[in-house]
């Protein structure tokens, strides 16, 4: 295979799995390992994808943000065990922040039949909610077309009349340098949700680690991680001695 047809051929794997491991493209494409690695390093020399250990992934401008859909096919049943696992964690008569986001609306059925009072501001959260029967309150904002949140003064305003036992939150990134999201605007509601809730937990499949997106949020210390089995071990490593991290099952 030329060289230009193997490069494409790699991104088109890396755009269905979002991340991938060199052996996942040596079984899909029938190079040779080295042929794979240099190929890689010259597509990070050209922007289209970013090494990662023992594979890679697609190159991400920090303030880019996938859409709903988008994130709701990714990783679909890595997300419902983060989700069923998080929701275990939530009592009976409990007042809940539930940010928009994927991860957090795969929560919505294992919340069912709880006595809950559920606060959101995802719009496509709020139906799905009234469904199972949760007791449900959405804060006002500027509606995000691409994924459906609410953001923006109105939205802050809004969450700073609630305080909440739990909030759970998605992140497009958990690093070292903290929590990140690409929209300023989205950072500063998750903050506030943080900041009036007694425990927060970011809900964080294995693309999330190691990752910055252009918008600060909070500190690492100041939520739970809950991720999966799929997290590749050596990337929570350093954030364990920050805070506690939860792998579901």
């Amino acid at each position: 295979m030329l060289s230009i047809k193997r490069k494409e051929a790699i991104l088109e794997v890396i755009k269905k799995q979002d991340v991938v491991t060199i052996q996942q493209l040596i079984d899909a494409i029938g190079a040779s390992e080295s042929t794979i690695r240099r190929d890689l390093i010259e597509l990070e020399k050209e922007e289209q994808l970013t090494r990662v250990h023992g594979g890679a992934s697609l190159q991400k401008r920090r303030h880019d943000e996938p859409s709903m859909i988008e994130k709701t096919t990714r990783n679909k049943e890595e997300k419902q065990g983060i989700a069923m696992y998080a929701a275990k964690t939530v009592q009976s008569g409990s007042c809940i922040y539930l940010d928009a986001g994927s991860t957090t609306y795969e929560m919505i059925p294992y919340l069912a039949n709880r006595d809950l009072l559920v606060v959101t501001n995802g719009i496509q959260h709020v139906q799905t909610l009234m469904d199972y029967g949760i007791e449900t309150y959405i804060i006002g904002g500027k509606v995000k077309p691409q994924t459906g949140a609410l953001v923006g003064t109105k939205a802050v305003e809004s969450l700073r009349f609630y305080r909440f036992d739990y909030a759970f939150l998605g992140m497009n990134g958990v690093a070292l340098d903290g929590y990140t999201t690409p929209d300023p605007e989205e950072a500063n509601v998750k903050q506030t949700a943080m900041e009036n809730s007694a425990t927060s937990f970011v809900l964080a499949d294995h693309t999330k680690f190691d990752q910055v997106s252009f918008a600060y949020v909070q500190a690492v210390e100041q939520a739970i991680i809950i991720t999966s089995p799929h997290t590749d071990k050596s990337k929570v490593k350093s954030l364990e001695k920050l805070t506690t991290i939860e792998v579901s099952s």
